[in-house]
């Protein structure tokens, strides 16, 4: 494994704001495409350009014995992620999506504790507690909060990649993050394809803005994301300490949304934003307590 260091701040904070995207683009995306069909297209673009980097560096298969492991990471963290999560997008307002994907950094945190036997001290928990607090106020000031079955897609697809964390945590012990990303990507883009056939007839009619979005999330929020949150991982002392980025995702959306589209943050970004970028601040800080 590589030496840690605190550089894994780097990688997990360009993921962040890569990811910080992804509801925007996958809205432009579903105007041509259905959500299944944005799954295979966009994991498509992900491994051909996976596939190139493994190519140009003569990068091999995994070793036979962990082909399931690999398959199982990919179904996780690609295939049901991202179909339970563009299901999630259709039905519920982005401040409930907040919401719920800030669970995510909850789960893996708890799962690393159960499973991995990572200790993280009262300081960490109290960060938690105020990150997600700060996404409670950014969510539910105005009562946007809504209820419907999209809910349970995104609560399942928190789930699921909490658990794709915690593999990817332990694959970097023999491989090196790009290959254990790549590996789990082109996994999780076998599953995808039963989508392709019905995935055809809507590229005939696709606009060039949701080609765009689509190749957008394929390379940029899966490949290159993906790599850099596992190169995270493998530099961290904690798995803790990467996912906990991922609090500061609805702030950077807001951010996002200003400069792209003139959207100016209300009173709840300003606050709830303070809570994420303090809790974040107070776990980074006492990592080492």
């Amino acid at each position: 494994m590589e030496k840690k260091n605190n550089s894994y701040m780097i990688y997990a904070g360009i993921t962040t704001v890569i990811w910080a995207t992804a509801v925007l683009f996958t809205q432009y995306a579903q105007e041509s495409f259905s959500s299944q069909s944005i799954g295979v297209i966009r994991y498509l673009f992900a491994t051909a350009a996976i596939l190139i980097v493994m190519v140009g560096k003569r990068i091999g298969p995994p070793k036979l014995k962990d082909v399931p492991k690999f398959l199982l990471s990919g179904f996780l963290g690609f295939a049901f992620y991202v179909t339970a999560f563009n299901l999630s997008v259709r039905t519920i307002t982005g401040a409930t999506c907040s919401v719920i994907g800030q669970v995510i950094p909850i789960l893996t945190a708890v799962f690393s504790c159960m499973f991995l036997h990572e200790r993280i001290p009262l300081r960490g928990w109290i960060a938690i507690a105020m990150a997600f607090a700060g996404i409670l106020v950014m969510a539910l000031w105005n009562g946007a909060f809504s209820v419907n079955p999209g809910i349970l897609w995104m609560l399942l697809a928190a789930v699921s990649l909490s658990i794709y964390n915690l593999t990817q945590r332990m694959f970097i012990r023999d491989y090196t993050a790009f290959q254990s990303t790549a590996y789990s990507i082109i996994g999780g883009t076998l599953f995808l394809l039963v989508f392709f056939p019905g995935a055809v007839s809507e590229m005939k009619t696709a606009t060039a803005a949701s080609w765009g979005a689509v190749a957008y999330l394929g390379v940029c929020g899966g490949a290159v994301a993906y790599v850099f949150w596992t190169k995270a991982f493998s530099l961290a002392k904690r798995t803790s300490d990467v996912s906990n980025f991922m609090f500061a995702q609805p702030l950077i959306a807001s951010l996002v949304g200003f400069l792209g589209r003139g959207e100016v943050p209300g009173i709840e970004t300003i606050l709830g934003g303070i809570l994420v970028l303090g809790g974040m601040f107070l776990f980074q800080t006492g990592r080492k307590s």
